[in-house]
């Protein structure tokens, strides 16, 4: 099978050739190019060399086209803060009064460089490609995006506190995810990774998640015209799994914090399940681990399809090296063919 086809015949509950697995290190082309992350997230030609280069290596089933998640906030007007080894992150808040929220207005994806870089990348890898692999993009949900836009304390007291203000902010944020997430498509991405911390129950309960995430979630995703895969960007979504499965969105990322047979059980057929591997913890796995966690996650959910390894949180660290994640392809090809009679399935 092509990775397209064993991807395709996952997310359609059935047993590929062997699990896909989707080695998510957005950082590391820098690595293989020999740049500074900076330098290798300013120019579109280099995250396209990268991608292939690391895909080459890892013979990972997809391509990721994602830059950095501030380059969402960026478009609002964010500066961007770039460190030696890890991701860019939000220098500071763009709305920093409450009454800022009054006069907010999405911006247009086509007059913002750095998302216009992003579109450059994918257009490249599509034809670089064609349609051997998945090429995932992705969005900030409107959501969590305004803990970049505002700090996290304000806008924890703008959820509980300003429901009109929310309400604004919620449908700006949402016109501008909904168009960058069609445009991605539009440019050749598979499918957009939704990205929504802030609704794990790690974050909020469920009860206040059914009144904000949530509806934000199912009306968002309903405006984007292709396949999404919610990701809670290792927050636990356990409790919330069936409430996510509502959603529209055809896979999740499941948190290394949770137990992806639950999940399973829980979910059944009616999305895919992406995950479990801890990144964190993978920085100082020995190729015995990375084994051991292989075999864990492919026990737990891997059984009928419907399951993709990867990392939990959506983007490899920096620090874990080449030789983890070779073991952790090493580990599929050895015990991720169907039928994994091993298992005892």
């Amino acid at each position: 099978m092509t990775p397209q086809q064993r991807v395709q015949a996952a997310m359609a509950h059935r047993q590929p050739d062997r699990v896909p697995v989707f080695l998510l290190a957005t950082m590391h082309g820098a690595k293989e190019l020999g740049l500074g992350i900076r330098e290798y997230f300013s120019r579109a030609e280099h995250v396209i060399e990268g991608q292939l280069r690391l895909q080459a290596k890892y013979r990972g089933d997809c391509v990721s086209a994602s830059f950095y998640s501030a380059l969402e906030a960026e478009a609002f007007g964010c500066e961007t803060m770039f460190i030696e080894d890890g991701p860019p992150n939000c220098a500071g808040p763009v709305l920093r009064r409450d009454e800022d929220i009054d006069r907010l207005r999405p911006p247009r994806v086509i007059e913002t460089p750095g998302l216009l870089r992003v579109l450059e990348a994918i257009r490249g890898l599509k034809e670089r490609l064609g349609g051997r692999l998945p090429i995932l993009g992705s969005a900030i949900a409107p959501f969590s995006l305004p803990v970049m836009q505002m700090g996290f304390a304000r806008y924890i007291e703008l959820i509980y506190e300003q429901p009109r203000r929310l309400a604004r902010l919620m449908a700006v944020n949402r016109r501008f995810c909904v168009a960058w997430a069609n445009a991605q498509l539009a440019a050749g991405a598979t499918a957009v990774g939704y990205a929504d911390p802030v609704s794990s129950t790690t974050i909020v309960p469920r009860d206040l998640y059914l009144r904000t995430g949530h509806r934000v979630a199912t009306s968002t995703l309903a405006r984007i015209k292709g396949p999404t895969a919610y990701h809670l960007a290792s927050g636990r979504g356990l409790p919330i799994a069936r409430d996510i499965a509502a959603t529209g969105a055809v896979a999740v990322g499941v948190s290394a914090l949770d137990d992806l047979a639950a999940w399973k059980a829980a979910v059944g057929d009616r999305v895919t399940l992406v995950g479990n591997l801890n990144g964190v913890a993978m920085r100082r796995w020995t190729a015995a681990d990375a084994e051991g966690e292989v075999k864990r996650a492919i026990a737990a959910a891997g059984r009928g399809g419907g399951f993709i390894l990867a990392d939990s949180h959506g983007e490899v660290p920096w620090q874990v090296p080449d030789e983890v994640l070779l073991a952790i392809r090493a580990a599929v090809e050895r015990w991720g063919r169907y039928p994994l009679d091993w298992t005892g399935g």
